[in-house]
Protein backbone atom coordinates (compact mmCIF):
# COMPACT_ATOMS: atom_id res chain seq x y z
CA UNK A 1 0.00 0.00 0.00
CA UNK A 2 3.17 2.33 0.73
CA UNK A 3 4.77 1.72 -2.76
CA UNK A 4 1.09 2.24 -4.25
CA UNK A 5 0.61 5.98 -2.48
CA UNK A 6 3.89 6.99 -3.13
CA UNK A 7 3.78 6.15 -6.87
CA UNK A 8 0.36 8.44 -6.70
CA UNK A 9 1.97 11.19 -5.11
CA UNK A 10 4.87 11.22 -7.64
CA UNK A 11 2.28 11.23 -10.66
CA UNK A 12 0.70 14.02 -9.17
CA UNK A 13 3.54 15.92 -8.58
CA UNK A 14 4.30 15.75 -12.04
CA UNK A 15 1.05 17.34 -12.72
CA UNK A 16 1.47 19.77 -10.10
CA UNK A 17 4.72 21.09 -11.78
CA UNK A 18 3.41 21.05 -15.41
CA UNK A 19 -0.03 22.80 -13.99
CA UNK A 20 1.38 24.92 -11.44
CA UNK A 21 -0.03 28.44 -13.48
CA UNK A 22 -3.56 27.27 -13.17
CA UNK A 23 -3.47 25.16 -9.78
CA UNK A 24 -6.37 26.14 -7.26
CA UNK A 25 -4.89 25.53 -3.53
CA UNK A 26 -7.36 23.49 -1.47
CA UNK A 27 -6.75 22.77 1.82
CA UNK A 28 -9.29 19.98 2.36
CA UNK A 29 -7.94 16.50 2.78
CA UNK A 30 -9.94 13.50 1.34
CA UNK A 31 -9.82 10.41 1.90
CA UNK A 32 -9.30 8.11 -1.11
CA UNK A 33 -10.51 4.85 1.47
CA UNK A 34 -14.34 6.04 1.35
CA UNK A 35 -16.60 4.04 -0.87
CA UNK A 36 -18.16 7.63 -2.55
CA UNK A 37 -21.29 7.38 -4.37
CA UNK A 38 -23.17 4.65 -6.26
CA UNK A 39 -21.72 4.67 -9.62
CA UNK A 40 -24.77 5.36 -12.52
CA UNK A 41 -26.13 2.08 -14.23
CA UNK A 42 -25.90 2.89 -17.33
CA UNK A 43 -21.87 2.73 -17.48
CA UNK A 44 -21.64 -0.39 -14.67
CA UNK A 45 -22.79 -3.29 -13.96
CA UNK A 46 -23.64 -4.66 -10.49
CA UNK A 47 -23.20 -2.48 -7.62
CA UNK A 48 -19.84 -0.34 -7.77
CA UNK A 49 -19.23 2.82 -5.65
CA UNK A 50 -17.08 5.82 -7.09
CA UNK A 51 -14.88 8.28 -4.78
CA UNK A 52 -13.54 11.01 -6.82
CA UNK A 53 -10.00 11.91 -5.02
CA UNK A 54 -8.74 14.58 -7.50
CA UNK A 55 -10.46 16.80 -10.54
CA UNK A 56 -8.85 18.44 -12.75
CA UNK A 57 -10.65 21.61 -11.53
CA UNK A 58 -8.43 21.28 -8.08
CA UNK A 59 -5.50 22.33 -10.63
CA UNK A 60 -4.26 19.16 -11.58
CA UNK A 61 -4.19 18.23 -15.41
CA UNK A 62 -5.53 14.52 -14.10
CA UNK A 63 -8.61 12.42 -12.73
CA UNK A 64 -8.41 10.57 -10.09
CA UNK A 65 -10.58 7.95 -8.39
CA UNK A 66 -11.24 5.15 -6.03
CA UNK A 67 -13.35 2.60 -7.40
CA UNK A 68 -15.12 -0.39 -5.53
CA UNK A 69 -16.64 -2.84 -7.36
CA UNK A 70 -18.49 -5.58 -5.16
CA UNK A 71 -18.28 -9.12 -6.99
CA UNK A 72 -19.21 -9.45 -10.31
CA UNK A 73 -20.03 -5.81 -10.91
CA UNK A 74 -17.44 -4.59 -13.49
CA UNK A 75 -17.48 -1.29 -16.10
CA UNK A 76 -18.90 -1.31 -19.68
CA UNK A 77 -16.65 -1.44 -22.51
CA UNK A 78 -14.82 1.69 -23.32
CA UNK A 79 -11.73 3.61 -24.41
CA UNK A 80 -9.41 6.96 -22.64
CA UNK A 81 -7.77 8.56 -25.72
CA UNK A 82 -5.19 9.41 -22.80
CA UNK A 83 -5.07 5.56 -21.52
CA UNK A 84 -5.64 4.70 -17.78
CA UNK A 85 -3.61 3.58 -15.33
CA UNK A 86 -4.98 1.01 -12.33
CA UNK A 87 -3.71 0.77 -8.73
CA UNK A 88 -5.27 -2.15 -7.15
CA UNK A 89 -5.56 -1.89 -3.82
CA UNK A 90 -8.13 -4.19 -2.69
CA UNK A 91 -9.73 -7.54 -3.51
CA UNK A 92 -9.12 -9.65 -7.07
CA UNK A 93 -10.32 -8.23 -10.12
CA UNK A 94 -10.31 -9.03 -14.02
CA UNK A 95 -9.50 -6.13 -16.68
CA UNK A 96 -10.09 -7.50 -20.70
CA UNK A 97 -8.48 -5.24 -23.63
CA UNK A 98 -10.58 -6.18 -26.85
CA UNK A 99 -9.46 -8.83 -28.39
CA UNK A 100 -7.02 -10.28 -25.55
CA UNK A 101 -8.17 -12.56 -22.87
CA UNK A 102 -9.29 -12.26 -19.72
CA UNK A 103 -6.41 -11.18 -17.46
CA UNK A 104 -6.40 -11.47 -13.37
CA UNK A 105 -5.64 -8.24 -11.23
CA UNK A 106 -4.37 -8.58 -7.73
CA UNK A 107 -3.96 -6.63 -4.46
CA UNK A 108 -0.63 -4.76 -5.28
CA UNK A 109 -0.92 -4.61 -8.82
CA UNK A 110 -0.49 -1.97 -11.23
CA UNK A 111 -2.18 -2.53 -14.77
CA UNK A 112 -1.56 -0.13 -17.36
CA UNK A 113 -4.34 0.53 -20.06
CA UNK A 114 -2.98 1.69 -23.52
CA UNK A 115 -4.30 4.84 -25.33
CA UNK A 116 -7.49 4.47 -26.99
CA UNK A 117 -7.84 0.49 -26.08
CA UNK A 118 -11.21 -0.41 -25.89
CA UNK A 119 -11.39 -2.45 -22.19
CA UNK A 120 -13.42 -3.48 -19.52
CA UNK A 121 -12.12 -3.67 -15.48
CA UNK A 122 -14.40 -5.04 -12.50
CA UNK A 123 -13.88 -7.35 -9.46
CA UNK A 124 -14.04 -11.25 -10.05
CA UNK A 125 -16.52 -13.49 -9.38
CA UNK A 126 -15.92 -14.15 -5.72
CA UNK A 127 -14.02 -11.31 -4.66
CA UNK A 128 -14.64 -7.52 -4.42
CA UNK A 129 -12.19 -5.39 -5.72
CA UNK A 130 -11.17 -1.85 -5.11
CA UNK A 131 -8.28 0.19 -7.47
CA UNK A 132 -7.18 3.77 -8.03
CA UNK A 133 -7.60 4.60 -11.17
CA UNK A 134 -5.93 7.73 -12.98
CA UNK A 135 -6.56 9.29 -15.87
CA UNK A 136 -3.95 11.95 -16.56
CA UNK A 137 -3.00 14.59 -19.67
CA UNK A 138 -6.77 15.10 -18.92
CA UNK A 139 -6.98 18.34 -20.98
CA UNK A 140 -6.12 16.00 -24.09
CA UNK A 141 -8.72 13.01 -22.91
CA UNK A 142 -11.51 11.47 -24.44
CA UNK A 143 -13.10 8.92 -22.93
CA UNK A 144 -15.79 7.09 -24.81
CA UNK A 145 -18.18 4.62 -23.42
CA UNK A 146 -19.56 1.30 -25.21
CA UNK A 147 -22.29 -1.77 -24.24
CA UNK A 148 -22.41 -3.53 -20.85
CA UNK A 149 -20.12 -6.52 -20.95
CA UNK A 150 -22.62 -9.33 -21.18
CA UNK A 151 -22.46 -12.07 -18.79
CA UNK A 152 -21.42 -14.40 -21.19
CA UNK A 153 -18.56 -12.03 -21.76
CA UNK A 154 -17.55 -11.86 -18.24
CA UNK A 155 -17.80 -15.16 -17.50
CA UNK A 156 -15.63 -16.24 -20.36
CA UNK A 157 -13.00 -16.31 -17.71
CA UNK A 158 -14.44 -19.43 -15.29
CA UNK A 159 -16.49 -21.23 -17.86
CA UNK A 160 -14.16 -23.99 -17.52
CA UNK A 161 -14.69 -24.02 -13.49
CA UNK A 162 -18.33 -23.15 -13.36
CA UNK A 163 -19.54 -25.75 -15.90
CA UNK A 164 -21.48 -26.88 -12.56
CA UNK A 165 -23.69 -24.67 -12.42
CA UNK A 166 -25.47 -25.86 -15.75
CA UNK A 167 -25.42 -28.98 -13.85
CA UNK A 168 -27.82 -27.75 -11.08
CA UNK A 169 -31.45 -28.49 -11.19
CA UNK A 170 -33.77 -25.65 -11.08
CA UNK A 171 -35.12 -26.07 -7.67
CA UNK A 172 -31.41 -26.67 -6.65
CA UNK A 173 -30.60 -23.46 -7.84
CA UNK A 174 -34.17 -21.39 -6.48
CA UNK A 175 -33.45 -22.90 -2.89
CA UNK A 176 -30.30 -22.00 -2.71
CA UNK A 177 -30.34 -18.25 -4.23
CA UNK A 178 -33.42 -17.90 -1.61
CA UNK A 179 -30.76 -18.09 1.39
CA UNK A 180 -28.17 -16.49 0.02
CA UNK A 181 -29.47 -14.43 -3.17
CA UNK A 182 -26.06 -13.17 -5.77
CA UNK A 183 -23.29 -15.52 -2.92
CA UNK A 184 -20.52 -16.09 -4.95
CA UNK A 185 -19.36 -20.12 -4.30
CA UNK A 186 -15.44 -20.31 -3.99
CA UNK A 187 -16.89 -24.53 -3.86
CA UNK A 188 -18.24 -24.07 -7.48
CA UNK A 189 -14.74 -22.95 -8.36
CA UNK A 190 -12.35 -24.69 -6.30
CA UNK A 191 -14.62 -28.05 -6.00
CA UNK A 192 -17.18 -28.27 -9.00
CA UNK A 193 -17.89 -31.94 -8.52
CA UNK A 194 -18.78 -31.65 -4.99
CA UNK A 195 -20.52 -28.96 -5.20
CA UNK A 196 -22.55 -29.95 -8.02
CA UNK A 197 -23.37 -33.55 -5.74
CA UNK A 198 -24.07 -31.68 -2.95
CA UNK A 199 -26.39 -28.95 -3.90
CA UNK A 200 -28.29 -30.80 -5.85
CA UNK A 201 -28.90 -33.48 -2.93
CA UNK A 202 -29.04 -30.74 -0.36
CA UNK A 203 -31.36 -28.07 -2.13
CA UNK A 204 -33.20 -30.25 -4.38
CA UNK A 205 -33.76 -33.85 -3.26
CA UNK A 206 -34.17 -33.30 0.31
CA UNK A 207 -36.09 -30.35 0.31
CA UNK A 208 -38.44 -31.63 -1.85
CA UNK A 209 -39.05 -35.01 -0.58
CA UNK A 210 -39.43 -33.33 3.02
CA UNK A 211 -40.15 -29.91 2.85
CA UNK A 212 -40.35 -27.74 5.77
CA UNK A 213 -40.83 -23.76 6.34
CA UNK A 214 -37.86 -22.01 5.48
CA UNK A 215 -37.44 -20.21 8.54
CA UNK A 216 -37.69 -23.39 10.96
CA UNK A 217 -35.35 -24.82 8.26
CA UNK A 218 -32.70 -22.66 8.60
CA UNK A 219 -32.93 -22.29 12.38
CA UNK A 220 -32.51 -26.27 12.96
CA UNK A 221 -29.94 -26.48 10.28
CA UNK A 222 -28.05 -23.73 12.29
CA UNK A 223 -28.57 -25.05 15.41
CA UNK A 224 -26.66 -28.40 14.08
CA UNK A 225 -23.79 -26.28 13.17
CA UNK A 226 -23.17 -24.99 16.73
CA UNK A 227 -23.70 -29.18 17.61
CA UNK A 228 -20.77 -29.85 15.10
CA UNK A 229 -18.85 -26.44 15.95
CA UNK A 230 -18.75 -25.65 11.92
CA UNK A 231 -18.07 -22.05 12.46
CA UNK A 232 -17.65 -21.55 9.03
CA UNK A 233 -21.29 -22.95 8.04
CA UNK A 234 -22.85 -21.21 10.68
CA UNK A 235 -22.21 -17.59 9.71
CA UNK A 236 -23.62 -18.77 6.41
CA UNK A 237 -26.87 -19.60 8.05
CA UNK A 238 -26.96 -16.57 10.11
CA UNK A 239 -26.64 -14.38 7.27
CA UNK A 240 -29.50 -17.15 4.89
CA UNK A 241 -31.09 -16.55 8.35
CA UNK A 242 -31.16 -12.77 8.34
CA UNK A 243 -31.61 -12.52 4.26
CA UNK A 244 -34.90 -15.03 5.01
CA UNK A 245 -36.56 -13.12 7.59
CA UNK A 246 -35.55 -14.05 10.62
CA UNK A 247 -35.16 -12.03 13.47
CA UNK A 248 -32.26 -11.24 15.21
CA UNK A 249 -33.95 -11.89 18.24
CA UNK A 250 -34.70 -15.54 16.90
CA UNK A 251 -31.04 -15.99 15.75
CA UNK A 252 -29.72 -14.67 19.23
CA UNK A 253 -32.14 -17.33 21.12
CA UNK A 254 -30.54 -20.35 18.88
CA UNK A 255 -27.35 -19.40 20.22
CA UNK A 256 -28.90 -19.12 24.19
CA UNK A 257 -30.45 -21.92 24.26
CA UNK A 258 -27.05 -23.83 22.88
CA UNK A 259 -25.37 -23.05 26.25
CA UNK A 260 -26.87 -25.61 28.14
CA UNK A 261 -26.78 -28.41 25.64
CA UNK A 262 -22.96 -27.99 24.01
CA UNK A 263 -21.40 -25.64 26.99
CA UNK A 264 -20.54 -21.96 27.14
CA UNK A 265 -17.19 -22.16 26.01
CA UNK A 266 -18.20 -24.16 22.58
CA UNK A 267 -20.44 -21.13 22.20
CA UNK A 268 -18.21 -18.00 22.87
CA UNK A 269 -16.95 -17.68 19.02
CA UNK A 270 -19.97 -18.36 17.62
CA UNK A 271 -21.73 -15.85 19.51
CA UNK A 272 -19.00 -13.00 18.63
CA UNK A 273 -19.32 -14.10 15.17
CA UNK A 274 -22.98 -13.30 15.19
CA UNK A 275 -22.57 -9.89 16.38
CA UNK A 276 -20.00 -8.90 14.18
CA UNK A 277 -22.60 -9.67 11.48
CA UNK A 278 -25.02 -8.15 13.34
CA UNK A 279 -22.43 -5.12 13.60
CA UNK A 280 -21.90 -5.39 9.78
CA UNK A 281 -25.41 -5.30 8.60
CA UNK A 282 -26.15 -2.32 11.34
CA UNK A 283 -28.11 -4.15 13.76
CA UNK A 284 -28.44 -2.58 17.12
CA UNK A 285 -27.12 -4.13 19.86
CA UNK A 286 -27.84 -5.39 23.14
CA UNK A 287 -31.12 -6.81 21.65
CA UNK A 288 -34.06 -6.27 23.92
CA UNK A 289 -33.76 -9.10 26.74
CA UNK A 290 -36.42 -11.92 26.31
CA UNK A 291 -35.86 -13.01 29.88
CA UNK A 292 -39.12 -14.24 31.56
CA UNK A 293 -37.94 -14.97 35.32
CA UNK A 294 -35.82 -13.92 37.97
CA UNK A 295 -34.00 -15.32 41.10
CA UNK A 296 -37.05 -15.71 42.88
CA UNK A 297 -38.78 -17.48 39.92
CA UNK A 298 -36.64 -19.32 37.79
CA UNK A 299 -37.14 -22.45 39.62
CA UNK A 300 -40.73 -22.67 39.88
CA UNK A 301 -41.04 -21.25 35.89
CA UNK A 302 -38.44 -23.46 35.14
CA UNK A 303 -39.93 -26.93 36.32
CA UNK A 304 -43.43 -25.91 34.57
CA UNK A 305 -41.71 -25.89 31.73
CA UNK A 306 -39.62 -29.02 32.08
CA UNK A 307 -43.23 -30.79 33.02
CA UNK A 308 -44.42 -29.64 30.30
CA UNK A 309 -41.96 -30.64 27.47
CA UNK A 310 -41.04 -34.36 29.71
CA UNK A 311 -44.85 -34.92 31.22
CA UNK A 312 -45.01 -36.19 34.74
CA UNK A 313 -41.67 -38.23 34.23
CA UNK A 314 -40.33 -35.15 35.98
CA UNK A 315 -41.25 -36.40 39.47
CA UNK A 316 -39.72 -39.94 38.89
CA UNK A 317 -36.55 -38.14 37.78
CA UNK A 318 -36.95 -36.09 41.34
CA UNK A 319 -37.77 -39.15 43.34
CA UNK A 320 -34.99 -41.15 41.82
CA UNK A 321 -32.21 -38.94 42.05
CA UNK A 322 -29.51 -40.12 44.60
CA UNK A 323 -29.44 -37.25 47.05
CA UNK A 324 -25.16 -36.60 46.12
CA UNK A 325 -26.88 -35.81 42.39
CA UNK A 326 -30.44 -34.21 43.34
CA UNK A 327 -28.57 -30.75 42.73
CA UNK A 328 -28.56 -31.86 38.99
CA UNK A 329 -31.87 -32.36 38.51
CA UNK A 330 -32.58 -28.79 40.44
CA UNK A 331 -30.04 -27.00 37.73
CA UNK A 332 -32.27 -29.01 35.06
CA UNK A 333 -35.33 -27.05 36.24
CA UNK A 334 -34.05 -23.62 37.27
CA UNK A 335 -30.84 -23.21 34.94
CA UNK A 336 -31.90 -25.12 31.65
CA UNK A 337 -35.14 -24.88 31.98
CA UNK A 338 -35.62 -21.89 34.00
CA UNK A 339 -33.04 -19.66 32.80
CA UNK A 340 -32.94 -20.36 28.70
CA UNK A 341 -36.43 -22.31 27.84
CA UNK A 342 -38.75 -20.47 29.39
CA UNK A 343 -37.39 -17.04 27.78
CA UNK A 344 -39.59 -15.63 24.86
CA UNK A 345 -38.67 -15.10 21.16
CA UNK A 346 -39.54 -18.96 20.60
CA UNK A 347 -42.03 -20.91 21.14
CA UNK A 348 -41.81 -23.66 22.76
CA UNK A 349 -42.24 -26.36 19.47
CA UNK A 350 -39.55 -24.37 17.95
CA UNK A 351 -37.19 -24.96 20.46
CA UNK A 352 -37.25 -28.26 20.98
CA UNK A 353 -36.90 -29.10 17.16
CA UNK A 354 -33.46 -26.65 18.06
CA UNK A 355 -32.52 -28.62 20.85
CA UNK A 356 -33.20 -32.01 19.59
CA UNK A 357 -30.93 -30.28 16.38
CA UNK A 358 -28.13 -29.87 18.89
CA UNK A 359 -28.38 -33.50 20.34
CA UNK A 360 -28.09 -35.40 16.69
CA UNK A 361 -25.29 -32.95 15.35
CA UNK A 362 -23.36 -33.67 18.68
CA UNK A 363 -23.14 -37.02 18.42
CA UNK A 364 -23.11 -39.41 21.45
CA UNK A 365 -26.58 -38.54 23.07
CA UNK A 366 -28.84 -41.22 22.22
CA UNK A 367 -30.97 -41.19 25.17
CA UNK A 368 -31.38 -37.34 25.53
CA UNK A 369 -32.39 -37.58 21.29
CA UNK A 370 -34.97 -39.95 22.94
CA UNK A 371 -36.18 -37.65 25.81
CA UNK A 372 -36.47 -35.10 23.43
CA UNK A 373 -38.24 -37.40 20.69
CA UNK A 374 -40.64 -37.90 23.20
CA UNK A 375 -40.66 -33.92 24.21
CA UNK A 376 -40.97 -32.76 20.62
CA UNK A 377 -44.64 -35.37 20.75
CA UNK A 378 -45.99 -33.81 24.02
CA UNK A 379 -45.11 -30.17 22.93
CA UNK A 380 -47.08 -30.54 19.14
CA UNK A 381 -44.67 -31.88 16.71
CA UNK A 382 -45.26 -35.29 15.55
CA UNK A 383 -43.03 -37.89 13.69
CA UNK A 384 -43.41 -36.52 10.67
CA UNK A 385 -42.39 -32.86 11.86
CA UNK A 386 -39.48 -34.67 13.17
CA UNK A 387 -38.65 -37.15 10.12
CA UNK A 388 -38.12 -33.84 8.05
CA UNK A 389 -36.09 -32.28 11.04
CA UNK A 390 -33.18 -35.64 10.64
CA UNK A 391 -33.71 -35.46 7.00
CA UNK A 392 -32.40 -31.71 6.38
CA UNK A 393 -30.48 -31.88 8.87
CA UNK A 394 -28.44 -35.40 6.69
CA UNK A 395 -27.00 -33.66 4.44
CA UNK A 396 -24.78 -31.15 7.56
CA UNK A 397 -24.26 -33.97 10.23
CA UNK A 398 -23.81 -37.06 7.94
CA UNK A 399 -24.96 -40.54 7.37
CA UNK A 400 -24.44 -42.20 11.14
CA UNK A 401 -25.89 -39.54 13.61
CA UNK A 402 -28.89 -39.19 11.62
CA UNK A 403 -29.50 -43.26 11.31
CA UNK A 404 -28.42 -42.90 15.15
CA UNK A 405 -31.14 -40.37 15.45
CA UNK A 406 -33.68 -42.51 13.36
CA UNK A 407 -33.53 -45.49 15.60
CA UNK A 408 -33.96 -43.65 18.44
CA UNK A 409 -37.69 -42.00 16.84
CA UNK A 410 -38.35 -45.35 16.12
CA UNK A 411 -38.01 -46.47 19.23
CA UNK A 412 -40.04 -43.51 20.93
CA UNK A 413 -42.87 -42.95 17.66
CA UNK A 414 -43.03 -45.98 15.70
CA UNK A 415 -44.52 -45.15 12.15
CA UNK A 416 -47.85 -44.64 11.98
CA UNK A 417 -50.03 -43.69 8.25
CA UNK A 418 -51.14 -39.91 8.16
CA UNK A 419 -48.53 -38.83 10.59
CA UNK A 420 -47.73 -35.83 8.45
CA UNK A 421 -48.41 -32.27 9.84
CA UNK A 422 -46.36 -29.51 8.20
CA UNK A 423 -44.82 -27.27 10.94
CA UNK A 424 -44.49 -23.35 10.39
CA UNK A 425 -42.57 -21.03 11.90
CA UNK A 426 -43.67 -18.68 14.44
Amino acid sequence: MKNVIVIIFLILLNQLLLGQKTLKYNADMKSFTDKGILASKDRFTGTVWINMNVLPEDGYNSNVGTVTFEPRARTNWHSHKSGQVLFVIEGTGYYQIDGQPIRVMNEGDVVKIPKNARHWHGASHNSKMRHIAIVTDYDQDKTEWFQPVTNAEYDKFRAPVYEVENRLSVRAIKNYEELWPEYPSNEKEMDPDLAEIFLNFAYDEVINNNPMDVKIRTMVIMASTLGSQALSEFKMFVNAALNIGVTPVQIKEVIYQSVPYIGKAKVKDFLDATNGIFIERDIKLPLQSQTTTNPETRFEKGYAKQREVIGDRIEELYKNSPEDLIHIQKFLSDNCFGDYITRSGLDIKTRELITLSFLISLGGTESQIKGHIQGNKNVGNSRQDLVNLMTNLLPYVGYPRTLNAINCLNEILPYKKNDNTDIKAN
